[in-house]
């Protein structure tokens, strides 16, 4: 049995540099992390985006119940009014995670806006719970802002997008979605 001799460095250079096995593995561990986190990035967006124009749009319907003036002839509470926020979403929400706020005034100028956040830490919706809605969406003719804020917790589950970091540290982002409008002389 003969043994081999070492191949001399130069010529062991060049035969690596010849041997193409492996290249396939070696390129994608150089852009598969990248990728990966594009491909993320992407669903997270996406999953952002969708969750913001469902709120938008639920905001928009169950504000129609205030501009019509169903929401006072059926005595509708506050915790009622985020049901019907909720039921007009398109898709599920832990409906306990958001707040209302509801604001209305004579004309446009007399507007007192509260803000989703405060002092870092979203807002508490409007009133209490069993509150009648129309102490704080006014009467007929009267112009009325509704917002309601949203505490997204898998935003968290995306820390590299940075979508939202309340001062509590949660890592949730506060999702918002407005309408304004003036009611309609329903009586």
């Amino acid at each position: 049995m003969r043994l081999q001799q070492p191949l001399p460095h130069g010529r062991m250079l060049k035969r690596l540099q010849r041997d193409q096995r492996g290249a396939t593995a070696i390129e994608f561990a150089l852009i598969g992390g990248a990728m990966i986190l594009f491909v993320l990035s992407i669903i997270g967006l996406g999953l952002y985006f969708m969750t913001g124009s469902s709120l938008q749009h639920g905001v928009q319907a169950a504000a129609r119940l205030i501009r019509t003036g169903q929401s006072n002839e059926a005595a509708m509470k506050v915790s009622s009014f985020r049901d019907a926020v909720c039921r007009s979403m398109n898709i599920a929400i832990d409906c306990k995670k958001m707040s209302i706020l509801v604001n209305s005034a004579t004309d446009w100028s007399g507007l007192s806006l509260t803000p989703c956040l405060t002092n870092g830490n979203m807002s508490d919706s409007t009133g209490d719970e069993k509150e009648l809605l129309s102490k704080y969406a006014g009467k007929e003719e009267q112009v009325v802002v509704v917002t309601v804020c949203y505490r997204w917790e898998m935003a968290k589950n995306f820390p590299f997008l940075k979508l939202g970091n309340p001062s509590d540290g949660s890592g949730a982002a506060i999702l918002q979605a407005a309408t304004a409008f003036r009611s309609e002389p329903y009586h």
